[in-house]
């Protein structure tokens, strides 16, 4: 860890108080935990400061720092864990709507979904969990006849979902209610609880909270939950061209401006690499090994509590010689049928299938390996919820490889922690 920086400003530095704790990746990383009082030096960017913590000094996530006193961040009452205003505001607007009902996988795997156990959904009782414009209460009205649909939706896209309903002739069947599934009250129980609730990584903003919420009020006995499983998955990949795009030029271009741009690479690995890249699109070719489920969630057992950490194991067998730039995380998630033998829907968000809007999401190690066919990179993955902002969490990958020539019995081990951050 480093201990001082050159022309280092001598002005007074600023305390902040970590709101979680924070692993350092690298040797030029702080590490700290919730409460430390860290002092910042300097801000070079928006996402990582100049810190100092017991007189040793590195960068830290701007992110997981908070300005006050002890005191102040003891009261955690005066802030929103759950960043409501700012995470349904944005679903009060039709930006990510347009998103997400252009998506065609996604929106056709849940018109799927409700088509082919139409006969089944037939006079039961459905609620839509965040049903924003209602597309998939929509598709239960109209497809399916069930007996009512409570279309949940806790932005105001609620008042114009109820318009769409109207406008469509479904209001005797689909009842739009506004509030969040934690507070409202339905008049009776459910007989199936659809949602699409998946973020990044499959969990990112913790809407499956609310769905488990409401699982437990609302679901009667027997009922069925949609999606009913959940899987992330994981690949060790390259990703020269994007590697390349953020620190090549560093090197290359050392003489055009300045001499001895190189001296940046640093700051710009901290800065790009140290957050995941989301709506990333692998190559199926850019895969190294075949790909491996480390979390696999069942939405009739899962419990809110087990939501805080969730940690998963991974094994590959490297296929094929190549350069190890990190690793590719998307999701998977199965429907299953009410009708008896009837078949599963899935929705993968994977690189051998359509992409959605998710794509997928892509943690860059801090320097690129070589690696070689018959190697086999092993470790656990861990998903942490932020104890403070509850729709945030951090992702440790912990990895080694084993190299595989007769020369060598050479074992890398590393470690590196991602914050998930809205």
């Amino acid at each position: 860890m480093q201990t001082e920086k050159e022309d280092e400003d001598d002005a007074a530095p600023e305390e902040y108080v970590a709101l979680c704790d924070f692993t350092g990746s690298g040797s030029d990383q702080l590490s700290f935990s919730r409460a430390d009082k860290v002092l910042v030096h300097a801000k070079p960017s928006s996402e990582w400061w100049w810190a100092e913590l017991q007189a040793v000094r590195g960068y830290v996530p701007a992110s997981y720092l908070h300005q006050g006193g002890a005191e102040e961040e003891e009261d955690t009452s005066l802030d929103d864990p759950w960043q409501d205003e700012e995470y349904f505001g944005s679903y009060g607007m039709l930006k990510l709507h347009l998103e997400m009902l252009s998506d065609k996988s996604r929106t056709e795997a849940y018109r799927q979904v409700i088509l082919s156990n139409s006969a089944s959904l037939n006079n039961k009782v459905v609620v839509d969990l965040g049903c924003g414009t209602g597309i998939i209460s929509l598709f239960c009205a109209q497809l399916a006849q069930p007996s009512v649909v409570y279309a949940v939706e806790a932005s105001s896209m609620a008042e114009y979902t109820k318009q769409l309903v109207k406008q469509n002739g479904c209001e005797d069947i689909v009842t739009v209610l506004q509030g969040r599934a934690e507070e409202l009250e339905l008049p009776e129980q459910v007989d199936v609880l659809v949602s699409e609730w998946m973020g990044n990584c499959l969990l990112f903003e913790f809407m499956v909270e609310s769905v488990l919420s409401a699982r437990d009020r609302w679901l009667r006995e027997g009922g069925v939950i949609w999606p009913s499983s959940a899987a992330l998955t994981l690949v060790p990949c390259q990703a020269d061209s994007y590697y390349t795009e953020k620190m090549a030029f560093w090197d290359l271009n050392s003489s055009l401006v300045l001499n001895n741009l190189y001296l940046c690479r640093p700051l710009a690995q901290q800065e790009f690499f140290s957050k995941p890249k989301f709506s990333h699109l692998i190559e199926p070719g850019d895969c190294l090994a075949a790909p491996c489920d480390v979390v696999c969630l069942n939405m009739y057992t899962l419990q809110i509590t087990d939501l805080e950490e969730i940690k998963g194991q991974f094994h590959f067998c490297v296929e094929k010689s190549g350069v190890f730039h990190g690793f590719t995380a998307w999701f998977t998630v199965h429907f299953k049928s009410l009708e008896t033998g009837g078949a599963t829907v899935e929705l993968n968000t994977g690189p051998t299938s359509e992409p959605t809007h998710w794509k997928q999401t892509l943690f860059m190690l801090d320097r690129p390996v070589s690696v070689y066919a018959g190697d086999s990179i092993s470790g656990t993955i861990l998903l942490r919820r932020n104890p403070t902002w509850r729709r945030h969490m951090t992702v440790t990958l912990n990895w080694n490889i084993n190299n595989s020539t007769e020369e060598t019995d050479d074992c890398q081990v590393a470690t590196k922690t991602f914050p998930m951050w809205r």
